[in-house]
């Protein structure tokens, strides 16, 4: 606020320098009253951006880490260009691009790597699975590693193999899902576990580090240049550590293994003016107003190697916050009780001493604990010296820490799933012709059970050679199998009572009700088996278990398939806009489609259910058959017609044939004792041809349309 306005009155008074000085100004006083908080150590990377920056320095890691990488080498965009449409419907080209690219990880061998991030959503999962197109190859950095044969290819004989360097290779990375550019690119990589830390910050140096645990629950960190002496003073920020001088090659050690404290002998005095006064001691004390860390910031586990805070449960400070910057991969319990301990480390610090004796003890050196004669305090030994007047100890007060560590959350971060590949199902169908699509048209239901699913080639099965013919995206399919048969229905009317259970092959897939309204607009419609029904209710008593009821049955001519009924595990499809439809002109004559899913390591084959629906009439209704007074037998129908799914009153049904023809049967449909062609939905048996027809002969029709004839309608049965 003091910003603002000391800003735009030194503008006011003196013009633009006056506001500059008046915002200058303005900011030290926001400063003083609100704090603007401070960050101390390597600052931690929020949001990380592959990149190929010429000298950059490659990271050493170690334990488990996330990395971003460094791009080494790359092709040029691949360009892939698909064109749909046509034969009366536009055309649209689709443009799509891959890539081949390098990326350094490390500057050592590792161990090998797990998860990879691009834009903050998994590439690569868990289990080694990639989640986009492309394949991936993975050099530990070892001074046995081959070139890469793409590299190779593009480079020739200059080919680097990159030995001592771990890196990854993508060969036709598709990049579709990141916006057609690289993506961001960030790896899990593995190197050790994290007790190796100080062993590896002394490794440049020669030095060595005893074994064991340095830092308590540290699972990883990263090392990106500077100094050694820079990365040792920041691992004593929240791990104190003590050098050991005695031998070679240097040693250190964290107090955490300074075991228990040992006794002094008494201090020995010494002339005025020489070390430690006559006494044989000095204290120093640290003035109480020494500034506290605030919190620690480091890579959350939790948050997949997000960065997170956590801070300790002392009282905030009243000025300034501070936040210690620690580029180590922790759980989020780990980071509060390292919190804590940095918290806690001007308390050790305020009070020093320093103290002569004249025991030479070879186990009081650095790092040990000691305590003064006649007191129960603990003093750490940071440093020692052997003068003429004995032996000189430099002493730190050592605070323990005192009750259980306390409880920490990573808080609510979203983290993308980490689904395994699914296998495609297929399930190829053509349904009752609707008026409006192409005679003959064939669906493909396209899904996949609860998993990662990104969509299928479809083909046709030509003789064993497989013709392609249009491609799915991710959009799944509704399917699933009946939990329980379903009975027969003669296809009346809106059976309320009726009741359907359904098993849908991914749990996340979903069921929506409708109404009467609905219904009547053609809503919800399934395929089960080769029946088209549709259902008002639906309900999930359990994940990926349906019950639905309200059935209307034996939709768009498919009365046949209801009356007959369907068993337990008959296939179910959801009728919508998810389904594929396959043009008839490139699927010809054949009666088989395939599927290639990338998670597919063989097609997934499927024949076409009710082939060649659309082709034949539906089957006439209202069957009638009456004598009249000579005993001829008068027969009469209802034609129906192909794409005619709602029955309108007042309105004749069309005929779509090219001519009305119908042809009346006797005996079986298969075989037929007799058989009559009319153009006109009636006929009559004359009483001569009744009577040379056996007891219980079926009497029969069914129109003859232009491509095929509809089912046969039962007219009488002679008795």
């Amino acid at each position: 606020m003091a910003t603002l306005i000391l800003g735009a009155l030194g503008t006011a008074l003196g013009g633009p320098l006056g506001g500059a000085l008046g915002s200058l100004a303005g900011r030290q006083i926001d400063g003083q009253i609100l704090g603007g908080g401070r960050r101390e150590g390597p600052r931690l990377k929020d949001l990380a951006i592959t990149t190929s920056t010429y000298g950059r320095p490659i990271a050493r890691t170690v334990g488990r880490m996330r990395l971003e990488g460094t791009i080494v080498w790359a092709t040029d965009l691949q360009e892939r260009s698909e064109t749909s449409g046509g034969k009366g419907q536009p055309k649209t080209t689709r443009y799509s691009y891959a890539i081949s690219l390098a990326v350094m990880l490390a500057s050592h061998p590792i161990d090998g790597i797990g998860r990879i991030w691009a834009d903050g959503n998994l590439l690569r999962g868990a289990a080694g699975d990639l989640k986009t197109g492309g394949a991936m190859r993975f050099y530990t950095g070892h001074g046995d590693q081959p070139p890469d044969p793409l590299i190779q290819a593009a480079l020739g004989s200059p080919c680097p193999a990159y030995r001592g360097r771990a890196y990854v290779v993508f060969e036709d990375l598709q990049l579709e899902d990141f916006g057609n550019r690289i993506p961001a690119l960030s790896f899990e990589v593995f190197a050790g576990s994290g007790d190796d830390l100080l062993a590896a910050l002394l490794e440049p140096v020669g030095g060595a580090a005893d074994p064991g645990p340095a830092i308590p629950g540290l699972s990883g960190f990263a090392i990106e240049g500077g100094a050694v002496a820079q990365s040792l003073a920041l691992f004593d920020r929240v791990q104190r550590l003590i050098p050991d001088t005695i031998g070679s090659p240097l040693r250190m050690r964290s107090v955490a293994e300074a075991g228990a404290s040992r006794d002094l002998a008494e201090p020995i005095a010494a002339p005025e003016g020489d070390f430690g006064r006559a006494a044989g001691t000095r204290r120093q004390w640290q003035s109480e107003d020494a500034e506290a860390v605030a919190g620690l910031r480091y890579y959350d586990i939790a948050r997949d190697y997000q960065p997170g805070v956590q801070r300790h449960a002392a009282r905030a400070p009243s000025g300034p916050e501070r936040l210690l910057e620690f580029p180590a991969a922790l759980s989020p319990q780990a980071a509060r009780a390292l919190a804590e301990r940095v918290a806690g480390r001007p308390m050790e610090d305020r009070e020093r001493l320093r103290y002569r004796t004249a025991e030479l003890d070879p186990a009081v050196g650095p790092g040990a604990l000691v305590r003064l004669a006649g007191s129960a305090a603990n003093w750490l030994v940071e440093a020692w010296e052997w003068c003429d007047s004995g032996v000189e100890l430099e002493l730190v007060r050592h605070v323990p820490r005192l009750g259980a560590d306390q409880p920490a959350s990573p808080g609510a971060p979203w983290l993308p799933r980490d689904r395994l590949p699914g296998a495609t199902l297929l399930h190829a169908f053509e349904l009752p012709w609707d008026g409006v699509s192409p005679r003959g048209a064939v669906y493909a239901a396209l899904s996949a059970q609860a998993g990662r699913w990104s969509g299928a080639t479809i083909h046709a099965d030509r003789g064993g050679a497989l013709i392609p013919l249009a491609t799915a995206g991710p959009a799944r399919a509704v399917m699933g199998r009946l939990l329980a048969p379903l009975g027969s229905s003669p296809s009346l009317m809106l059976e309320e009572q009726a009741q359907l259970r359904v098993r849908l092959a991914d749990p996340a897939m979903e069921l929506a009700p409708t109404t009467r309204s609905g219904i009547a607009d053609g809503a919800n419609r399934l395929l089960v088996g080769e029946e088209i029904l549709q259902y008002r209710d639906a309900v999930e008593p359990t994940p990926g278990e349906w019950i639905l009821t309200g059935l209307l049955r034996g939709r768009g001519g498919t009365e046949g398939a209801a009356l007959e009924g369907h068993g337990t595990d008959a296939a179910l499809v959801l009728l919508d806009e998810r389904l594929v439809p396959i043009e008839p002109a490139l699927l010809g004559n054949e009666d088989t489609l395939a599927a290639l899913g990338p998670a597919d390591a063989e097609p997934v084959f499927s024949p076409i259910a009710l082939r060649g629906v659309s082709d034949r009439p539906l089957c006439s209704v209202h069957a009638r058959a009456e004598f009249d007074t000579t005993g001829a037998l008068s027969l009469r129908w209802v034609r129906r017609a192909r794409g005619a799914w709602r029955w309108l009153d007042t309105v004749d049904v069309p005929l779509v044939e090219e001519r009305e023809r119908y042809e009346v049967g006797c005996g079986p449909v298969a075989n037929p004792l007799a058989i009559y062609e009319t153009a006109a939905p009636q006929f009559t048996l004359e009483p001569a041809t009744l009577a040379a027809l056996p007891t219980g002969t079926p009497v029969w029709v069914r129109q003859i349309g232009s491509y095929g004839r509809s089912p046969a309608l039962l007219l009488a049965t002679l008795n």
